[in-house]
């Protein structure tokens, strides 16, 4: 290894050991009475993708190191809880995807019908499978996953009220996070290299701007619904092309929005029903967007005790080819197979096609297993089929990807 590989371990390595003393610190700071349990994990991944890439700065083989421990620690018999969640990946590749993050660093005090929270906190609103419309509060660690469902920590305060005709949850959020972008040598983003240390924003209190957001859900027999509103910056950035340097460049532009969410899961029979819609409104216009489906569930195919889930979602986002997901008019089908074997072992297989362009789809397969008490297995693969560069996939279509994970939890 050269000595710059070294010195990038031995850094990532320094924060590491500075996380785990600053766990340490967090739980010894505690009140005396406060009961404390140390959890975590440990992933050893690789990334193998099965085409060149077109930069000669891009390889075909990708390997990271995933450190994530976590304290919780609850007092006051129980009334009170604080959780610390660091969270740290090194990447051989990628200077950008090696980043650390502070997931949660979230108090807690919990009354009898209400709670209140402060901190950098996660929140997950939404039903379907294939995407997560209404879910805004946090924002998007995009060089994490190519799904878009891991998230960085969010600086929040947030109060909620549990009442018999439902609950609210009211949220204040001071401060924005930008959203994580691949560098240089990094896959699987956008076709040009995104600006993230010039970012642009519509408020002049650019990151400070205060955002508030507010859900109200509730179950009625059957079905649970839930209804949001948010209002402050956009976590889904709009792209400036910048060409004033010695290559052109994508600047990100977060505008400001306010948007209505819905959100609803039905559970009839074998059956999962299951809706997200949004209406947003920004500076460049009102649309709206929407995901809807089901997903119906075999119990025991053919006298087994393997389960086998069958998924479909259509996607939809008015704005058509002016969307900025891929999502405008597609069709998802998949399947979940749940083998209930010791092992936990679980496999979802899903197919995304676009329906007016033949050419335009994607495809993926998640599969998962135990080892042990302590240690699992998982992989994950991508591919992607784009013709059209006017499609938001099109970035993607070289990027077809199988990735490894050896994962040890303690």
């Amino acid at each position: 290894m050269s000595a710059f590989f070294h010195r990038r371990i031995a850094s990532r390595l320094q924060v590491i050991a500075v996380a785990v003393s600053s766990s340490v610190f967090i739980g010894s700071a505690f009140p005396a009475q406060a009961q404390t349990e140390v959890t975590g994990k440990l992933f050893l991944e690789h990334r193998h993708f099965l085409q060149n890439a077109s930069s000669s700065l891009k390889d075909n083989n990708q390997t990271s190191v995933l450190f994530e421990p976590e304290i919780y620690s609850e007092w006051n018999d129980g009334n009170n809880s604080l959780v610390f969640k660091p969270f740290l990946r090194w990447d051989e590749q990628d200077s950008e995807r090696s980043h650390d993050d502070i997931r949660e660093l979230l108090w807690s005090q919990f009354g009898e019908d209400w709670e209140v929270k402060a901190g950098i906190g996660k929140v997950f609103w939404g039903q379907t499978e294939s995407q997560h419309l209404v879910d805004v509060i946090n924002q998007t660690d995009n060089i994490e996953a190519v799904d878009g469902e891991d998230k960085l920590g969010q600086p929040m305060i947030n109060a909620t009220f549990i009442r018999d005709w439902g609950t609210t949850s009211l949220f204040v959020l001071p401060y924005f996070r930008e959203r994580t972008f691949p560098g240089i040598e990094g896959r699987v983003g956008p076709p040009l290299l995104v600006d993230t240390d010039n970012a642009r924003y519509e408020s002049s209190d650019a990151r400070h701007h205060t955002d508030w957001a507010v859900r109200y859900s509730h179950s009625i027999g059957d079905w649970e619904v839930g209804v949001s509103y948010f209002d402050g910056t956009s976590r889904e950035p709009v792209f400036v092309p910048d060409t004033r340097g010695e290559s052109p460049v994508l600047v990100p532009l977060y505008l400001q929005m306010t948007q209505v969410g819905v959100d609803v899961l039905a559970v009839v029979d074998s059956w999962l029903l299951k809706f997200e819609g949004i209406s947003r409104d920004t500076s460049q216009g009102r649309f709206f967007a929407m995901t809807g489906g089901f997903e119906y569930t075999q119990v025991g195919v053919m006298d087994s005790v393997v389960d086998i889930g069958w998924l479909m979602e259509y996607q939809f986002d008015d704005r058509d080819e002016l969307a900025t997901t891929p999502a405008q008019n597609d069709i998802m089908l998949g399947s979940r197979i749940v083998l209930n074997d010791v092992d936990s072992t679980e496999i979802l297989l899903g197919y995304v096609q676009d329906l007016d362009d033949s050419d335009s789809a994607s495809a993926f397969i998640e599969a998962s297993s135990r080892i042990n008490d302590n240690m699992k297995w998982s992989v994950d693969a991508w591919f992607f089929r784009a013709n059209n560069p006017r499609d938001v996939l099109s970035a993607f279509r070289r990027d077809d990807f199988v990735q490894f994970n050896l994962e040890y939890y303690f």
